[in-house]
């Protein structure tokens, strides 16, 4: 496993045992909280590495293994690492205009929106490559994959399903790594 993605990973899982430790403490200073309540700039990091429970830090480090470790191996580490954290952050961003704009009070946790992000660069990146569904097992291309996913966060997000879960974020997520991949781009050209 490359060494970004391999300690990404353990930074995750060891700040969601420590997480486990502190309880409400580490949310409330290291969350991320909409402006005007308790927002601070940091936590446009520090949330990507907090988790609300042991399937959502599982499924995420999943993502990051799956999808991080190929993309690393393609870009090297510090593109990698720059990739990841400028998803987090745009995610991050989405989070916050999202509940400026609905008055959503709950604090977002989660590498989601990073690992949407490593999503959309693995779907572009290897657009022949193979992903097996979950739930159910079914297999599909990379990119018809990710546009499922893709979809699937909007229409949750929009119609309110899932309250609590940072729908938007996620689409934030794949946004700023689809920005980041064209800019990317067009230098190169």
């Amino acid at each position: 496993m490359p060494p970004v993605t391999r300690n990404l990973l353990i930074a995750n899982v060891v700040i969601f045992l420590v997480q486990m430790g502190m309880g409400d403490a580490a949310i409330a200073r290291f969350a991320l909280w909409p402006l005007g309540g308790d927002f601070a700039p940091w936590q446009l990091v520090t949330y990507a590495f907090l988790h609300a429970s042991v399937p959502h830090v599982a499924f995420n480090m999943l993502g990051l293994y799956s999808f991080g470790s190929d993309l690393e191996r393609v870009w090297g580490p510090r593109r990698f690492l720059i990739y990841y954290f400028a998803c987090a952050i745009s995610a991050g961003l989405t989070q916050l205009v999202f509940s400026a704009v609905t008055g959503a009070q709950y604090p977002t946790v989660g590498a989601s929106g990073a690992v949407f992000g490593l999503l959309l660069a693995f779907a572009m990146l290897f657009p022949d490559r193979r992903v097996l569904l979950l739930f159910p097992p079914i297999p599909m291309r990379a990119p018809i994959f990710a546009v499922v996913y893709g979809v699937i966060e909007l229409f949750l997000g929009v119609t309110g399903t899932q309250e609590g879960v940072a729908h938007f974020a996620h689409l934030g997520g794949m946004l700023g790594g689809f920005i980041l991949l064209q800019a990317w781009g067009r230098r190169r050209r």
